[in-house]
Parts: C-alpha cells; structure tokens; sequence
C-alpha cells in the first residue's frame, strides 16, 4: 500500500520535512517513489505539488495522520481532521478510597481452603 508521509531533513535541531510517497512498510528515509514537497515546521509552510497529491489520492494512496491533518489545514484537500498522536499514560494520582480498599483487603483474615 502506498502512503504520503513525511521524511525528516535538515540539521540537528532545525528540522524540515520532505512530503514523499512510498510503500507503507518502507523506511521513509530510504528512497522514495516521489518527492511531493516540503514542510519548514518553524515557519509553517508547505511546499506542494497539489496535482501529485491529488493524482496519487486517486489512485488508493494512504496518508499518515499529520499528513492528512496538514493537507487539510492547508486546504489542499477537505475532510475532517484525525488524531495524529495519542497522549501518553500519565501516572494517576491514587483516589483516596482506593487506598483506604486496599489495606481493608490486607487486613483481613485469609480462609484457608481445607477439604477433609
């Protein structure tokens, strides 16, 4: 399956993107079947051959997430945009009845499971 997503470039720290298409399970630092633009994440400009974009969205290509919710931001193409990212597990503070269940379980006598 093919898919248009982005390819990182530039130099440490200062980050600019190809927008390419590719296998899916390619690496998308190897080669490309085509480069479609460019993404500058500082200054927020996309590069794009609109056109290619569209030629290869009608022939069954996929989009990456950010790919498509940048496509969409940029007008290029409509539709809604999609999560790109899950937020991470951020550790729960416990609730305070949680606590108070727990030593209850602790604190009470085991029955032991003795069949004569």
């Amino acid at each position: 399956m093919l898919t248009i997503r982005l390819s990182r470039i530039g130099k440490k720290n200062q980050p600019l993107y190809r927008l390419i298409i590719s296998e899916k399970t390619k690496d998308p630092y190897g080669r490309a079947l085509e480069i479609l633009g460019s993404y500058n994440p500082f200054t927020k400009q996309l590069q794009a051959k609109n056109d290619k974009i569209k030629y290869w969205l009608s022939k069954g290509a996929q989009m990456s997430p950010t790919v498509n919710n940048l496509l969409i931001e940029k007008k290029i193409i409509e539709g809604k945009k999609v999560t790109a990212s899950k937020p991470g597990e951020k550790k729960k503070a416990a609730k305070p009845g949680k606590k108070d269940e727990i030593k209850a379980k602790e604190t009470e006598p085991e029955q032991s499971i003795l069949t004569n």
